[in-house]
């Protein structure tokens, strides 16, 4: 089927309606008003290529040669960020702008235009008159036509200020915004195009936007900068014209299957199938013998290894992006991918378009360990070209021992003070992984939730990192720079890799690879290097930590699982054709596969925001995660006693134990969290009516697993004999002193407040539980499941309640409550008053229930008052009189109207 891509307000004279001979015969009596071609070039070196580019380094002009035929044509242009300031997001190899734009003359001037492709039609529809009223392109910017060459009759214009100006072309300003806005702006005067290379496919260009402190901008502490005042950003435009006439198909997507798409909508769709059409992205693979059942592609995908690369990594990076040959071996090719190393004295640059790299990036503080953009035909989705960024500094710090995913006070120094919930909005997590925590950062965060998501995606790994590092020192007594160090480190990076190639081919995440195996199974060789560890490599997955009294198995996955398999069949296959459509019944042959286990596929939007199903979660393993957050939980445990005798090695710093310490309360909130999830739970999963086993698309959590999640959650949260620390310990965690910018934690306590830490992580929890979208969650789910199946409020809040408030049960005896039950204790008051008072949003019958328990409380404190006063001691006597007095006015208040 061919398309009638509609382009709005078309130019005045259009190479696609006029000859070209008229179109030359316009240009000649327009010279009148130019300047003579060559005097405007004079002094400019000329290269020759895609464009013929004339470039000035005396007055730092930059022209452009444009030839008719080039008029309307579409070209791409990819904008990456060449060089950053290495921290606040702003690092190399961030992917900034793509853009399809078109020259189009326009009254004696030359427009750059992004058409509108959003709305497309087929040839010859009538629909395609009506476009040009409805839909709007975008005009980047109007040049001069500075001169027009008396014999060839092309048309120059400056570039300059297109590509290195206010203007802004790759998006600066607004790809960086939170960090640059209102503080620095573009500076004209300090910004130059750097580097110009012309071949006969592509442009390269470089330029440099220099940044300086806005008239208004507070000059912040930024360590990697020498002087905080200005910088300078270096852009790479890669520029090229769409393939035209190629032989790529392009191939129709399916939700069951994770891949990225090219969308548009076809005004010309019938009514038998949807208007939507969603192209997948990826490659054009073909075979060389298209009769052989394996065969090599004619064109292989090829990485490049750079130069920067340290050679101890550079065989971890080849066997990561080797593993995905195994699943083109299963779509029909031979060495799909090729691995070449980048010689030292290589004439070409590894941000040339023409070449896929795996680049070495050097940061202060990156915001990612791995980076894996591609850039597409918009019209087809056929992946062009691949860049992956890996950071060195996580690989470092592992080495070092030393945490690199959370300074060791961050959610701490901003906690505030013990009462104020907001600090709820910080979460002592890498990212706010929850209901609830979620639901404060979108308030607080609107504008910015994007950056937060992406951000909280990339810093996932790294904790899982830590964590890692942290047992093999404490549980295995490895040393930082061990060969099991060094091994656990080399699978950690070809896990990496091949989850940043699996980007690059085309594969969205996978929030549901984890849950391949059983918990008994993970550590089982036999099982994990045949089978695998996980059905999918595009997880973000944690460290494999066997539980105590297993040996070892794995740490990471030494192969890709079978949903990259599947996927890869699914976007990589042969398939006898001429149209995307023919292929479409082939292609559901594969797809309808999806309602095996191990095919099982869930992304970003089911995980963000959400939260639905506990096996969509960047922080489980197993099939069962109830058994494996447990198990590392205990593990944590463990880890904790261990320090108790770990001692750091002579001369070294106190500041480790402190750094060890936080990545395993860190590690073991993010398994409390865990546990949360199957509370009002549900399953889902992408199922088609007809196919597999009839699954429905939702099903509710089972009653006993949600029941064992809370009985859980009362042991290894609501406790306080977990977190009885020895003093020895507790004075042990010092913080690094170093007062200058390369000490994270120069401006952090300098004693460990460990009962306001523990007093946050349980309340944080204790949030969780009684988050607002989880209420109403129960509440549907006692109508989504069958009589007696369901976990409904009143059992919730009696189940925490009794839980929390255990110590006025007892009906003689001495009564002391610690001060993290005390604390405890005052939280769930609160959280109960705010439903009472009207203060949060919750079910109607979820604010009876805690009305109701408030007065079950209330009757119990009083009864154990009169009864018990006297075995108290003071701490205990002052909390429960004062929690009398408050729940009595609270039960008497006035009730706010919401």
């Amino acid at each position: 089927m061919s398309f009638l891509i509609i382009t709005v307000g078309l130019s005045q004279v259009n190479a696609q309606e006029v000859s070209l001979s008229d179109f030359k015969d316009y240009l000649v009596a327009q010279q009148v008003t130019q300047q003579p071609f060559e005097q405007v070039i004079q002094g400019s070196e000329k290269l020759e290529g895609l464009f013929t580019i004339y470039h000035n380094k005396e007055s730092g002009k930059v022209y452009l040669e444009l030839k008719p035929e080039q008029l309307n044509q579409n070209f791409l242009s990819f904008a990456t960020l060449e060089s950053g300031i290495g921290e606040e997001g702003i690092v190399s190899g961030t992917n900034l702008r793509d853009l399809l734009f078109q020259f189009r003359s326009v009254e004696n001037k030359i427009q750059v235009v992004v058409p509108n492709i959003n709305f497309r039609t087929e040839e010859n529809d009538p629909q395609t008159r009506s476009i040009n009223r409805s839909f709007s392109e975008s005009v980047l910017q109007t040049l001069p036509i500075l001169g027009i060459h008396p014999e060839r009759k092309t048309i120059l214009i400056e570039i300059s200020d297109l590509l290195n100006s206010q203007s802004d072309l790759p998006g600066l300003m607004i790809e960086f915004s939170e960090f640059l806005n209102n503080k620095y702006a573009i500076d004209p005067s300090k910004s130059y195009i750097s580097q110009i290379q012309t071949f006969p496919e592509n442009v390269e260009i470089e330029s440099v936007f220099g940044f300086s402190l806005g008239q208004y901008g507070e000059a912040r502490s930024i360590p990697s900068l020498p002087d905080n005042r200005t910088f300078n950003l270096k852009v790479r435009y890669s520029l090229l014209a769409v393939p035209v006439n190629n032989d790529y198909r392009p191939r129709l997507a399916d939700e069951r299957v994770g891949y990225f798409t090219t969308t548009y909508k076809d005004l010309s769709g019938r009514t038998d199938r949807s208007s939507i059409v969603r192209y997948i992205n990826r490659w054009n693979l073909q075979k060389q013998d298209p009769n052989a059942a394996l065969s090599p592609p004619i064109k292989p995908i090829k990485f490049w290894i750079e130069n920067t690369v340290p050679l101890e990594y550079r065989e971890g990076i080849r066997e990561g992006i080797l593993f995905w040959n195994k699943a083109f071996e299963q779509a029909g090719f031979l060495n799909a991918i090729q691995v070449e190393q980048m010689p030292d004295n290589a004439p070409w640059n590894p941000a040339d378009v023409r070449y896929n790299t795996i680049r070495w990036s050097t940061s202060f503080k990156s915001s990612f360990n791995g980076y894996g953009p591609s850039h597409t035909n918009p019209f087809t989705g056929e992946i062009l070209d691949a860049d992956i960024i890996i950071e060195s500094s996580a690989l470092r710090s592992l080495q070092e021992g030393a945490g690199v995913f959370l300074d060791s006070n961050s959610a701490m120094s901003s906690e505030g003070d013990d009462n104020n919930n907001s600090s709820l909005t910080t979460v002592n997590q890498p990212c706010p992984i929850g209901l609830y925590a979620y639901s404060q950062m979108k308030k607080s965060q609107a504008e910015k939730s994007n950056i937060a998501e992406e951000f909280c995606f990339r810093s996932a790994f790294n904790e899982q990192l830590m964590i890692g590092t942290t047992a093999l020192s404490l549980l295995e007594n490895i040393m930082p720079n061990s060969p099991k160090m060094e091994a656990y480190i080399q699978q950690y990076l070809r896990l990496l890799i091949s989850h940043e190639i699996g980007h690059t081919l085309g594969l969205r995440h996978n929030f549901q690879g984890s849950t391949l195996l059983s918990p008994e199974e993970l550590n089982n060789p036999e099982i994990t290097q045949t089978k695998g560890l996980v059905s999918s490599v595009m997880d973000y997955l944690p460290v494999n930590l066997a539980p105590q009294g297993t040996p070892q198995g794995d740490y990471f996955p030494t192969q890709i699982g079978p949903y990259d398999q599947w996927a890869i069949e699914y976007g990589y296959k042969p398939i006898a054709s001429t149209t995307p459509e023919g292929e479409w019944q082939a292609l559901q042959d594969i797809a309808k596969r999806a309602t095996q286990p191990e095919l099982a596929y869930a992304t970003d939007e089911d995980f963000w925001g959400v939260f639905l199903d506990p096996a969509t979660n960047t922080r489980d393993l197993s099939n069962d995660m109830l058994k494996y957050s447990q198990w590392q939980l205990d593990n944590s445990v463990e880890m904790w006693k261990r320090l108790e005798s770990y001692t750091p090695r002579d001369g070294e710093g106190y500041d480790k134990m402190r750094k060890m310490f936080d990545t395993i309360f860190d590690y073991y909130s993010s398994q409390a969290i865990n546990l949360t999830l199957y509370i009002g739970g549900q399953s889902f999963n992408r199922t088609r009516a007809g196919e597999g086993d009839h699954r429905l698309p939702f099903e509710p959590i089972s009653i006993k697993k949600q029941r064992d999640a809370l009985k859980l959650l009362q042991t290894y949260v609501f406790t306080d004999k977990i977190f009885k620390f020895s003093p020895n310990l507790l004075n042990q965690l010092a913080p690094a002193r170093w007062s200058d910018w390369a000490n994270p934690d120069q401006n952090s306590y300098l004693d460990y407040p460990i009962t306001r830490r523990i007093s946050w992580f349980q309340r944080y929890i204790l949030h969780e539980l009684f988050a607002s979208t989880r209420l109403f969650r129960l509440r549907d789910l006692e109508l989504k499941t069958t009589a007696n199946n369901a976990l409904t409020l009143p059992e919730l809040f009696e189940t925490v309640q009794n839980g929390i408030w255990s110590e006025i049960s007892v009906n003689n005896g001495t009564i002391e409550i610690s001060s993290i039950r005390r604390s405890l204790q005052r939280e769930h008051l609160e959280i109960l008053s705010e439903m009472v008072l009207r203060k949060i949003t919750v079910p109607e019958d979820a604010e009876t229930l805690a009305w109701y328990e408030l007065q079950q409380l209330n009757q119990q404190l009083e009864t154990t008052l009169k009864r018990q006063k006297d075995k108290m001691n003071a701490y205990t006597l002052a909390h429960l009189e004062q929690t009398h007095d408050r729940i009595q006015k609270i039960l008497e208040a006035e009730v706010q109207s919401n």
